[in-house]
This record gives C-alpha cells, sequence and structure tokens, in this order.
C-alpha cells in the first residue's frame, strides 16, 4: 500500500512539473520574442521579408489566414522594409502547392517576379526558418505571420542567429483560434526543443540560392 502510495506521488509530481514546464517555456518564448514584435513604422530594413503559408484551396483561393499575411507582406514591402519576398509553405505534393499560389498572388499586385522567391519545402515553421537561413542566406528578416504565431517563429530565427522582427498580420477574427492558440502551446515547446538541443535539420535542403539573386530561380512552372 505504501509503494502504491509513493508511486501516485511521483507521478502526480513528475505531472505537475511537465506542466509546469510546458507553461514556463511558453512564457520564456513570448517574452524573448516580444521586444522585436513591431509594427510597420517599427520596423527596420531587412534582407527580405518571409511570408510563412497557410492553406490555400483547391480552386487557387488563399484562405483568410493567408491573405492577411500576404497584404500585411504587401505593405511592408511597398514601405521599402526589404526589397525581396520569400513566400515559404508546403508544395511537397502536385496536387497541393502553397508556395506557387502565394508567389501569384503577390505578381497580381504588381511586385516583380524577380524579388519574390519561393520556398518549395516550407513544411513547417521551423524548417521555414532553417532554409530562410541555409538556402536563402537571409541575415535580418522581417516575418510575417498572425499574432498567436509570431512569437515562435521570431524565436525560432533568433535561434538560429537571424537578426528577425515580427510583423502580426491579423487584420479580422478567424475561426477556430482556440484551437490553434492550443496547438501552439505545443507547438512551442517542440520548437524550443528543436532550436537549443536537438537542432534538427529541414527535410529537404539543396543547393543555396541567394537573397541577393534573382527570385525566378526559384520558379518551377
Amino acid at each position: 500500500m505504501k509503494r502504491l502510495k509513493r508511486l501516485g506521488t511521483i507521478i502526480v509530481s513528475l505531472t505537475l512539473i511537465g506542466i509546469g514546464s510546458i507553461f514556463t517555456i511558453n512564457y520564456h518564448i513570448k517574452a524573448y520574442a516580444n521586444p522585436y514584435v513591431k509594427n510597420i513604422n517599427e520596423l527596420p530594413n531587412a534582407d527580405a521579408i518571409l511570408v510563412l503559408g497557410a492553406y490555400v484551396y483547391p480552386d487557387g483561393r488563399v484562405s483568410d489566414m493567408l491573405r492577411d499575411r500576404l497584404e500585411t507582406s504587401l505593405e511592408a514591402y511597398r514601405e521599402e522594409k526589404a526589397p525581396k519576398v520569400i513566400v515559404s509553405g508546403d508544395h511537397g505534393r502536385q496536387d497541393y502547392d502553397e508556395v506557387n499560389t502565394m508567389k501569384q498572388y503577390l505578381l497580381n499586385q504588381n511586385l516583380k517576379n524577380e524579388n519574390v522567391f519561393m520556398d518549395h519545402a516550407g513544411f513547417s515553421t521551423y524548417e521555414s526558418l532553417s532554409r530562410a537561413k541555409e538556402i536563402f542566406k537571409i541575415n535580418k528578416l522581417i516575418i510575417v505571420t498572425q499574432d498567436y504565431h509570431l512569437s515562435r517563429a521570431v524565436y525560432i530565427a533568433r535561434k538560429m542567429g537571424i537578426e528577425a522582427y515580427g510583423i502580426a498580420a491579423d487584420k479580422m477574427s478567424y475561426g477556430d483560434m482556440k484551437k490553434y492558440k492550443i496547438r501552439e502551446i505545443l507547438a512551442r515547446n517542440k520548437d524550443f526543443i528543436n532550436a537549443n538541443i536537438l537542432k534538427s535539420r529541414p527535410t529537404y535542403l539543396g543547393d543555396a540560392i541567394p537573397i541577393t539573386a534573382d527570385g525566378r530561380l526559384t520558379n518551377d512552372k
């Protein structure tokens, strides 16, 4: 009976420590990144603006979240905060292509083809930032995504040695935000381990295409 009681105490203690660690890491990431999240007027100039991907519909329409990220990147670009834009997302299947859809959206807004780079293997936030550093040779970066996601992206980038700043793309209320925020708590913990301990490599790397080059080098169509 005493053994069972001791075992129960250990299990409860470990559970409380685990829960405490999860929330401590979340607080740490948000506190670390917060000074680098700016409004558009406060953003410093950078090598590029990175738009993190989100869902695109089968008919080629962008989701509300992705549209707002793209529109925010356009605002920063037109304010001459960076000369190039990187669109990073999932293009791992022939029947699903975030990055060409994102690039076409920007081209329709009169951005020059050569100034928009596509990262076809941005399968996660961590991989998008790793590839920004390794493939596009980014030193200073403006990251565009929604506020709930921004602190993790800025944190990862800075842990990789990129001088990163974030701008929130929230232009409306989005559905399922409660689900996204809960999932983000777990994602922050996973990427804290990735950035500080595992230092994982992206699924794909490949030849470098410096951001000083021509964005058309990333075209596949």
